[in-house]
């Protein structure tokens, strides 16, 4: 039976806060909450703003929320790989009814401080407002504020400027911590109004550091840590906090650091990312055990990966999938993967499960790492326009089961079994007396076998390489499983009624047993049902699923009042089926292509979501509906046989999208700082000699490094100018980079040629930091008395992650060291990098070119008129940088949520690059020779679907081959009636 508040109030006693005490004891220490018992009874509710006190609690098998168990089913999602603040509704609508009960959040340091001191939280960087809409969608919050994040961003998250700062990071230096306080304060002010212990949001868990695997047994680890965790307490952060270690090493378990408080509240948690082609890891109740083994290296907290991998990263070439892209990523990790996968860290007891990532999005601007392009879609089960994939399947089911069906927020390792061609895990509920099992497939066939269960033997058929969930003596409502041969997925009680979903493949045999004390009315309401009832009280029901979409069989009688609805779903209509509490009771909807919103008034259901295909409508709700509303228009409808309401006529999919052609390109080319006239005198003087970076200075001459500068950004300018070059027969320019970097040099505006970085190989995928020289002969015509300029571009690209905790985030970007052949002139030496950060699209945004300097990326631009006219495609030659620039109008149908990309094409044997910008929003860099990236998004709200907008590219060539664009066009990547509405962003013109 569940706990009321007031008793679980009093039972918890001087833990009012709801903080379990399983923390600085070690992790043999006792959890009150564990000591005193929790029994198995209803989750709680859907998480809200409700300005009520909760406790946050735990024991060894799952979280405790106000005294009830909750098994926590996550998806990860970046706010700041979305900068459309109304589209962060969609994604978290999307996940909400899909399954998820919480949502997990990096923030970004880098994304939101240009400069020390200074902290922007508004516009695309509003994390009140993110907090805020996850409550409103009914999701709880995991935040991750750092202060590094890794994330596969810039600096793994630390700003730029920190890159030129003294202290080494991620240590307890005191230079180093003085301004991770400063961010901590700036985020905690956020944060602790959002708290779920106070009703104020529903953030539940707070994270500190990430995959902090460095001075793990030194008391400098220790004390940084210390430091983290007693700097949120001091802000007011009162809920759990946890770290999570990178793999199953039992670094930072309760215990292993000083937090300042008797007993903590400090979760163990590890991340993993099994490859596919391997079977997968039993870390938990299965397991290899100890501090090694996963969730037992914390036996007295409840197992959570904060980390699950569903789907992984892409580097530049692409190495990672063959060239393939995140479409193999999807393929490789697909939704058998994720049965498979997933469902063995159930069995192995892991309750607190986050998947990253649920929805990846686009690393924009200058956000990505080195080892990323600007894609992250990750093979997504949402993926990066925001389209839900196949992926989402055994998402929904797993996570509706989870939230539906109380007893597997506690379950326990049972007696063992087993069943030919088949992994078997065995679980059982000690309160409810439920048994449950996972039998998995490793093999290449599928398997149909007997399982032996407390039931007696059941058949059960597992695809290849895929898992199945079964139970027995599981509550059904007023009923009892005794077994099933298919997945249950969700038992709700809806008005006069319960309902009990199965689930699984298309065309496979479902047998569900129900336990009936006497022979009850049995009434198959689909054609596929048959039933029938033996003398050992039990009422067999069988149906091959999907024939017909749901079958559906009412239970009346034998014994019990509450009627039992069975339905049946295979997995595609299972996606389909969204149940929603409301205040006036739960409500079951069937059919559209996604629920976001049920609210009862009177006889009234008013629904919202999409429809991407004309599609069905039935709906079960509470006691007195008579009436249906979706998107606000009337729905007639019937009442059936289930106790439904269903639609006369199917709801309209969604009208044809369509987009324009581009065209009215204009064209200009820049690189007037290769000029030696240009006017440089603004620029900032390399007069620097000593440095913070982890890049030696060179003997005898000045720090060229651009983040010494003030230049963290995008590409860096270098003019070098120097008396009489007579002697001069060659220029070496030694130089540091990110990934794909590259660097073009002039002498006296001629140019002397161009050097880039090698593509990764599968070897170097994670190579954060990448230097050569680039040796340049000097012509004859280039030598001799008066003065000259050296002018060098570096596309420096992104700063290493500093993965290992070694500053390898200040490794220099820029020139590191110039030296010539046959003379030695002295050079002065200055430079200019990206302009200040712009106040609306934040400091990532923006890099060093002349055309960016100058604002022709922007909209208000109205200089353009006086540019050649272009058209596509291109077949130019030369090195530098050109500018395209064109309009495009869109006329998408109010009411529709279309999802839109930019397409570039061209032959792979064509050396250049684009930086795209629309509206201003630099949405991302195209390498055609490299890719594998061709196709960019772009997000609705920085995309104007009813208006016109600003596309602007920055072509670089490196004068080697001709170069474009080629074929630039628009590409819907999907559409559908319903959505959210959507706030253009704000973009001033300059």
């Amino acid at each position: 039976m569940a706990l009321s508040r007031r008793s679980f109030s009093a039972l918890a006693g001087s833990a009012a806060l709801g903080l379990a005490l399983g923390g600085s004891g070690g992790p043999g220490a006792p959890s009150a909450f564990a000591a005193r018992g929790v029994p198995t009874g209803p989750a709680p509710g859907p998480p809200r703003a409700d300005g009520q006190p909760h406790t946050i609690g735990y024991d060894r098998h799952s979280l405790l929320v106000d005294g009830r168990r909750l098994v926590l089913w996550s998806g990860e999602m970046h706010p700041f790989r979305l900068p459309s603040p109304s589209l962060w509704r969609d994604v978290l609508q999307k996940m909400r009814g899909h399954g998820y009960n919480a949502v997990s959040v990096y923030v970004s340091w880098n994304y939101h401080s240009p400069a020390p001191g200074q902290y922007d939280f508004t516009g695309v960087r509003d994390l009140d407002l993110f907090l805020r809409t996850a409550a409103e969608t009914g999701l709880y919050v995991i935040l991750r504020p750092g202060p590094y994040i890794n994330a596969e961003v810039d600096a793994g998250g630390f700003p730029g400027w920190l890159t030129a700062t003294h202290g080494t990071a991620r240590t307890a230096d005191s230079t180093y911590l003085s301004y991770t306080d400063e961010w901590l304060t700036a985020v905690n002010q956020i944060v602790r109004r959002h708290q779920f212990t106070d009703g104020g949001g529903t953030v539940l868990l707070y994270q500190i550091e990430n995959e902090y695997d460095a001075r793990t047994d030194g008391a400098d680890g220790r004390a940084y840590m210390s430091h983290l965790y007693r700097k949120v307490r001091e802000d007011g952060i009162a809920v759990p906090l946890f770290h999570n270690d990178k793999g199953r090493n039992g670094y930072w378990i309760p215990g292993s650091f000083d937090t300042g408080e008797k007993s903590a509240s400090w979760l163990y948690g590890f991340d993993g990312y099994p490859s596919p082609a391997k079977t997968p890891p039993d870390w938990g109740h299965f397991g290899v055990g100890g501090l090694k083994g996963g969730a037992t290296a914390s036996p007295n907290t409840p197992g959570f990966v904060p980390e699950f991998g569903g789907g992984w990263f892409d580097p530049w070439g692409g190495a990672e999938f063959d060239g393939k892209g995140y479409a193999e990523s999807r393929r490789t990790r697909d939704a058998a993967y994720e049965r498979r996968f997933y469902l063995t860290n159930l069995a192995n007891g892991i309750t607190l499960h986050n998947v990253y990532m649920t929805f990846g999005g686009t690393s924009w601007g200058w956000l990505p790492a080195p080892q990323v392009y600007t894609s992250y879609d990750y093979g997504a089960a949402v993926d990066e326009a925001r389209q839900v994939t196949g992926k989402i399947t055994p998402m929904h089911q797993i996570g509706h089961l989870l939230q539906r069906v109380p007893d597997f927020a506690r379950l326990d390792r049972a007696t063992d079994v087993s069943a030919d061609g088949l992994k078997v895990y065995h679980l059982t509920n000690p309160d409810t007396g439920a048994h449950v099992y996972v039998a998995r497939n490793d093999g290449s066939e599928g398997v149909t076998a007997a399982l032996p269960t407390e039931a007696g033997k059941v058949d059960v058929t597992v695809p290849a390489r895929d898992a199945k969930l079964v139970a027995t003596n599981l509550s059904l409502g007023k009923r009892k499983l005794r077994y099933t041969t298919v997945q249950p997925m969700m038992v709700l009680s809806v008005g006069r009624q319960d309902i009990a979903v199965f689930t699984g493949p298309h065309g496979e045999m479902a047998h569900v047993v129900v336990e009936c004390p006497s022979e009850p009315r049995t009434t198959r309401l689909d054609d596929e049902a048959a039933w029938s009832y033996d003398d050992r009280g039990a009422l067999h029901v069988t149906t091959p699923l999907g024939e017909n979409g749901l079958a559906r069989v009412l239970v009346e009688g034998g014994g019990i009042d509450t009627p039992l609805l069975l339905v049946f779903a295979d997995d595609a209509a299972s996606a389909r089926l969204w149940p929603y509490d409301t205040p006036s009771g739960t409500v079951l909807v069937n059919g559209p292509a996604l629920l976001r919103h049920a609210e009862v008034g009177g006889s009234t259901v008013r629904l919202t979501g999409d429809t991407v295909k004309k599609t069905g409508l039935e709906v079960w709700g509470p006691r007195g509906i008579e009436r249906v509303e979706w998107n606000g228009a009337p729905v007639p409808t019937r009442l059936t046989g289930s106790h439904s309401l269903v639609a006369k006529d199917p709801l309209p999919g969604v009208p044809e999208v369509r987009l324009p052609e581009l065209g009215g390109w204009r064209r200009r080319a820049e690189n007037p700082e290769a000029d030696p006239g240009f006017d440089d005198s603004g620029w900032r003087a390399a007069d620097r000699t000593t440095s913070y970076s982890t890049t030696a200075v060179p003997d005898g001459q000045p720090v060229l490094f651009a983040d010494d500068y003030g230049f963290h950004y995008g590409d860096v300018w270098y003019r070098g100018t120097f008396t009489d070059s007579s002697g001069v027969e060659a220029v070496s320019l030694a130089y540091s980079t990110g990934t794909q970097g590259m660097l073009m040099a002039w002498l006296d505006g001629e140019p002397l040629g161009t050097h880039r970085m090698p593509v990764p190989d599968k070897s170097t995928v994670r190579k954060g930091s990448w230097t050569a020289t680039a040796g340049f002969a000097v012509r004859e015509a280039l030598r001799g008395p008066g003065r000259h300029v050296l002018s060098v571009l570096v596309r420096r690209m992104q700063h290493d992650m500093d993965g290992k905790a070694l500053d390898t985030h200040k490794a220099a970007r820029g020139l590191t060291e110039v030296g010539f052949e046959g003379a030695a002139p002295k050079v002065s030496w200055r430079l200019q990098g990206e302009a200040a950060a712009d106040p609306v699209r934040g400091p990532l945004n923006n890099g060093g070119l002349y055309g960016e300097r100058e604002g022709w990326h922007l909209p208000g631009f109205t200089q353009d008129g006086s540019w050649k006219q272009a058209a596509f495609p291109r077949a130019d030659r030369g090195q530098g940088v050109t500018w395209y620039r064109t309009e495009f109008k869109l006329s998408v149908p109010d009411g529709i949520d279309a999802s839109v990309g930019l397409v570039l094409e061209d032959d792979p044997a064509r050396d250049y690059r684009v930086q795209l910008f629309l509206n201003g929003w630099n949405m991302g860099q195209y390498i055609n020779d490299v890719g594998p990236q061709h196709t960019f998004v772009l997000p609705g709200g920085i995309l104007r679907t009813r208006d016109t907008n600003t596309l602007a590219l920055a072509v670089l060539s490196d004068g080697t081959t001709e170069s474009g664009p080629g074929q630039v066009r628009l590409k819907l990547l999907g559409s559908a009636a319903g959505g959210v509405p959507v706030e253009v962003v704000a973009s001033p013109g300059r």
